[in-house]
């Protein structure tokens, strides 16, 4: 036997292993278990990385890799996942309907069905979406009809060999501490899978309620121009036909799909991650942009709660706006079309600045959260728009209580044919903002690891010793975030909630006066000072 197998761990390991109800993973996980015990070493590691859980609930539920063990998604996991919350809600007195989703990630049918099987079997009026639908359709009907709670079987824009459990409460918003650490006591108290009973007693959503989302979304433009070209691309997700229809249902109609990334694929065949941040996710989208002489690019991660938006530089070259960049296009739209008095909007900790100042402009309220949309779509009564840099937008918190790609593309659409309308663009827009406000400029450093402990030994090493000449901002205890700021200079370092990365979101404002041309020189001299500095603070030894 392999040194690093322990007898706990070859316990532990048999112990899952005759208490998961699943042929498929009861096998995976004896094969590794058998390797290990034979004296392969990388196939120890493996085994104990599979018994190092349980999954536990970050920014946006619960992610992990496909496969058996306590520290995988699977069909023992889920299911024990899903009588923990079923036990939760009991105990808190919340009885009633639960809405199931999923998108269409390798594992998700089955763990959907799982989920609907278990909260039939406790006693729930269980509803499962007909097919594989957009995260947001999902946190639709859970407001819309007052569900105890939802569930969406999704890793969003998770490398492709992930999946994951989306948890919503009563109100359609995610769930926060301690929510949270509550209900993963109950999961610790379930008996073994294999033992949590099943019922198929539960019904589909009908296609009318799915309906009612894309006639909401229908509903949100407040211009009346429609004259305008889309390319769009849902990235291999299932938000390209639900875009689409609400897009037409707006008065959109001419939409051209990337053809390549048009049907849901969780392989995600044209893109190393399935994310419109990441560099080259986009490229087929702007390339179909350019080809098609569109007005606006539109790119939806896979379960289409995020929307990035592509514009055509004044040169002719087509590039990706930055999340910060569609987040005050759409938050100054929503506020010049509000109807409601005393409004608020909100974004997060390292978003930019800029929102701030335009709602004290606008007269509205102003909040600033950490990071997650748990957190925003808490942000005060009165909440009529919502971002974070990582591309989410919530444009109707009223009807979606978390971030909404398809809403947004819509809200996107309205307001791009307004401005084609009058002549103007979306980098007009911007540079008018900038004139009001100051130009804001944002970057980011990502780091991404494959050791988790090195996220945790630069943040301390950060902390020990924070660079001269900026104001230093522990957060922690309530959130591990790191803030450094001087005179126009912010830099906000945390880990990510979803990836295995280490964040640095950059931020740079530089007064306009009255020469544009002249402030964007001196804020992209500012910001690339500033993202070497951070980048080699990061990396150093």
């Amino acid at each position: 036997m392999n040194s690093s197998l322990t007898p706990a761990l070859r316990d532990a390991a048999f112990r899952w292993i005759a208490d998961d109800p699943d042929a498929a993973t009861r096998l995976e996980l004896q094969t590794v278990l058998a390797r290990a015990m034979g004296g392969d070493a990388s196939a120890a590691d493996d085994l104990a990385d599979r018994m190092s859980g349980p999954l536990t609930f970050g920014t946006a539920g619960l992610r992990g890799p496909v496969r058996a063990g306590p520290n995988g998604m699977n069909r023992a996991v889920v299911i024990r996942t899903t009588a923990g919350l079923a036990a939760w809600l009991k105990a808190n007195g919340h009885v009633g309907t639960v809405f199931v989703g999923r998108d269409a990630r390798h594992g998700s049918e089955d763990f959907a069905a799982a989920t609907a099987g278990v909260l039939a079997g406790a006693g729930f009026t269980v509803r499962v979406l007909p097919e594989p639908l957009p995260t947001p359709v999902l946190a639709f009907l859970v407001k819309r009809h007052d569900a105890v709670a939802g569930v969406q079987i999704t890793a969003s824009h998770n490398p492709p060999a992930d999946n994951g459990y989306k948890l919503y409460l009563a109100g359609g918003g995610q769930i926060v501490p301690p929510e949270d650490r509550a209900i993963e006591a109950a999961i610790r108290g379930v008996p073994a899978a294999v033992s949590v009973p099943l019922s198929d007693d539960y019904l589909p959503v009908s296609d009318a309620e799915v309906d009612e989302y894309l006639e909401r979304v229908a509903s949100l433009p407040r211009g009346v121009a429609r004259e305008l070209r889309v390319a769009l691309t849902p990235m291999h997700g299932v938000g390209g036909a639900t875009a689409v229809e609400a897009l037409r249902r707006a008065g959109f109609t001419d939409v051209r799909v990337v053809r390549e990334q048009a049907v849901p694929d969780p392989t995600f065949p044209t893109v190393s991650f399935p994310n419109p941040e990441e560099p080259g996710a986009a490229d087929r989208l702007l390339e179909l942009a350019a080809a098609e002489s569109a007005d606006l690019a539109i790119a939806l991660d896979p379960d289409a709660d995020r929307c990035a938006l592509g514009v055509r530089e004044r040169d002719g070259s087509w590039r990706m706006l930055r999340g910060d960049e569609t987040g005050v296009l759409l938050g100054s739209l929503v506020l010049s079309t509000v109807d409601g008095p005393d409004p608020l909007v909100a974004t997060t900790i390292v978003s930019s600045s800029l929102l701030k100042s335009i709602a004290a402009a606008r007269g509205a309220r102003y909040a600033e959260t950490l990071t997650g949309f748990k957190w925003l779509v808490r942000a005060g009564e009165g909440l009529v728009f919502a971002y974070e840099e990582a591309l989410g937008n919530c444009v109707d918190p009223a009807h979606v209580n978390d971030k909404d790609g398809i809403s947004a593309a819509v809200v996107a659409c309205d307001l791009a044919a307004g401005l084609k309308a009058s002549g103007r663009t979306l980098l007009d827009a911007l540079d008018q903002l900038a004139v009001e406000h100051g130009l804001h400029l944002t970057d980011q450093v990502s780091l991404r690891f494959t050791d988790l402990s090195r996220i945790g030994a630069l943040t301390a090493r950060l902390r020990a010793d924070p660079p001269a000449g900026f104001a230093f901002e522990d957060l922690l205890p309530e959130a591990d975030v790191v803030r450094l700021t001087k005179e126009g200079v912010r830099v906000v370092v945390r880990p990510s909630g979803t990836e295995p990365k280490l964040k640095a979101y950059l931020e740079v404002v530089e007064p306009v006066a009255d020469d544009l041309p002249a402030a964007r020189v001196r804020a992209e001299g500012r910001l690339a000072e500033l993202r070497t500095q951070v980048s080699d603070l990061l990396t150093a030894p």
